[in-house]
């Protein structure tokens, strides 16, 4: 499973998907250019008073969107690539805001209402009535890898990252315990929240994603204030190491410009999901226009990667510790990063910060798996999917990851090539 995931993750997915996103660029005149502050305007509009179900729709796909990637993935990505790897990042977001607008206007173009009134959309329906009948089975395949990617990059994954936050928050309790009453906990929440359909689950992302943002951003804040004579070293190190990695960390680490580029593009796409298809099946059940809702689309990958996955890497390499490069790593990194700043309180507040990003990734996941089962098996497939949903909640938070990680990373990969050929079909139609 790992290689076949390294297979599909390979260079071609990384060029076709930057491909589709200077396509998308080149069909919207750079949307992403023209309308960002029109996107960042939206949502102070939406924030006071303004269309409730198209903040919630945006709040509810950055909560699936803004999880352990920003932290954990960013450090991974500076580890293995260096400090360049955060500028082909950047790369990825830039082309990243055109094709997630493009994709949150197709899924509102071809969307359709279910017998509650409730919007379904997403690459399933888009595929299908854009693309024609003919394409029925592509979209059934969509379908079919977002719900089992559901259990594993949605589920499993992140309620063994809370899991593991508690466990090392509380050291003195036995570790099997502490992960089991917290997928316990875990599972009661989800089967609460998701209970109540998306408007319930739109209602809650939009007070979490809020609190769990703020408390982020202020804790990188405080790291990169109080090591701020580092900034001019560190954007020189991120932009030189773009192109001549070898003369910022040395030729003997064996980090060249393939790895910055690799690692930087993979993991900022993996962060953002922009091409992936998911994001656009919660976009779909707002009451706004295509193109309105668009410009959220727009906001939701400047915010996940242009600004939180910008602070978690400055915030590294601001700080000074040490970076083994070459070699795999994750929260830590940014654990001792906060460190130098709260000191034995950083555990907790990286333990709080991932339990937060992976509690709402975790709801919000289980809304794309309910719509695609819906659309595969009807009412009655959704209510054993649910089910199990939150019995995994409770396996995940005590198993092994790696394989989920082969697994989630595989079908992740799965859903993204349906949805490609997809956009590049329904082009014209943007």
């Amino acid at each position: 499973m790992e290689k076949l995931a390294e297979l599909v993750w390979g260079t071609p997915m990384m060029i076709l998907l930057l491909a589709v996103g200077l396509l998308m660029t080149w069909v919207t005149r750079a949307v992403q250019l023209r309308k960002l502050g029109a996107s960042i305007r939206q949502v102070g509009r939406s924030l006071r008073g303004g269309s409730r179900s198209s903040f919630q729709a945006v709040c509810t796909a950055l909560a699936a969107t803004v999880g352990t990637g920003n932290i954990a993935g960013v450090a991974g990505a500076i580890a293995l690539g260096g400090p360049g790897a955060v500028f082909w990042m950047w790369v990825s977001a830039f082309f990243g805001m055109a094709t997630k607008y493009a994709e949150v206007v197709l899924a509102m173009r071809y969307r359709i209402r279910d017998a509650n009134g409730e919007y379904l959309g997403g690459p399933m329906y888009y595929i299908r009535r854009g693309m024609g009948e003919r394409w029925r089975p592509l979209a059934a395949a969509f379908a079919l890898c977002t719900v089992l990617a559901s259990f594993g990059m949605g589920n499993i994954v992140q309620v063994h990252t809370i899991a593991a936050a508690v466990v090392t928050a509380l050291p003195q309790v036995q570790s099997f315990a502490a992960a089991l009453v917290t997928g316990l906990a875990a599972a009661l929440i989800v089967a609460l929240v998701t209970l109540g359909g998306a408007r319930r689950i739109g209602a809650v992302m939009e007070r979490l994603v809020p609190v769990m943002a703020g408390i982020y951003v202020l804790g990188a804040l405080a790291v990169i204030g109080l090591h701020w004579r580092n900034l001019g070293q560190v954007f020189s190190a991120i932009f030189r190491g773009a192109f001549f990695p070898r003369a910022v960390l040395g030729g003997g680490v064996g980090i060249g410009i393939r790895q910055a580029v690799r690692w930087g593009v993979s993991r900022g796409i993996f962060s953002n999901e922009a091409g992936l298809g998911s994001a656009p099946i919660a976009h779909a059940s707002a009451e706004a226009a295509p193109e309105e809702q668009g410009l959220f689309g727009i906001f939701e990958v400047f915010v996940d990667t242009v600004v939180l996955c910008t602070l978690t890497a400055v915030a590294i390499l601001s700080s000074g510790v040490p970076i083994a490069y070459g070699v795999p790593a994750g929260a830590e990194l940014a654990t001792a990063a906060l460190s130098t700043v709260f000191g034995s309180w950083a555990a907790a507040l990286s333990a709080l910060s991932l339990g937060l990003l992976a509690l709402a990734t975790l709801i919000s996941w289980q809304l794309y798996g309910v719509r695609c089962a819906g659309y595969l098996w009807g009412d009655s497939g959704v209510q054993i999917y649910r089910l199990c949903y939150v019995a995994v909640v409770v396996l995940g938070a005590t198993m092994d990851l790696r394989a989920a990680w082969a697994v989630s990373d595989l079908l992740n990969g799965l859903m993204c090539l349906p949805n490609l050929v997809a956009l590049l079909a329904l082009r014209r139609r943007i």
